[in-house]
């Protein structure tokens, strides 16, 4: 088993030895204490950088459960916002969200995407 000191783990965390105590000392960094020493296991610290893989059915992880999946048929953008027509089951569904986030998906006509709806708002999303 390959354990290491405090500042060893922080120097694999890229963080200070005293943010590393604290967050042993709160439950947040799987840890061990020996006396007035924290010993932490290596393959613990590099599971806990490995990224988690989605909990949700759509691969997203939200609170709202209204997805639907659906292809953007139509894409309009002025400015600063993008206006999208999406088909969901032969139905059309507008949104209006900003360039920046239409950029960032990488939306175009064609693509697939989930229409996240909320109360009055109806957010995009793009698995991977």
């Amino acid at each position: 088993m390959d354990t290491l000191d405090a500042n060893e783990a922080a120097e694999l965390l890229h963080m200070q030895p005293k943010r590393v105590r604290i967050l042993a000392r709160e439950g947040k960094l799987p840890a061990m204490r020996v006396g007035r020493r924290w010993l932490f296991r290596r393959g613990d610290l590099e599971s806990a950088l490995r990224p988690r893989p989605a909990t949700s059915p759509a691969g997203l992880d939200l609170s709202a459960r209204n997805r639907l999946r659906g292809r953007v048929v139509e894409m309009r953008i002025d400015g600063l916002m993008a206006e999208l027509v999406l088909d969901i089951g032969g139905q059309e569904l507008d949104s209006v969200i900003t360039r920046s986030s239409a950029e960032r998906l990488g939306l175009r006509v064609g693509a697939q995407v989930l229409a996240v709806i909320k109360s009055t708002e109806v957010m995009i999303g793009r698995e991977e």
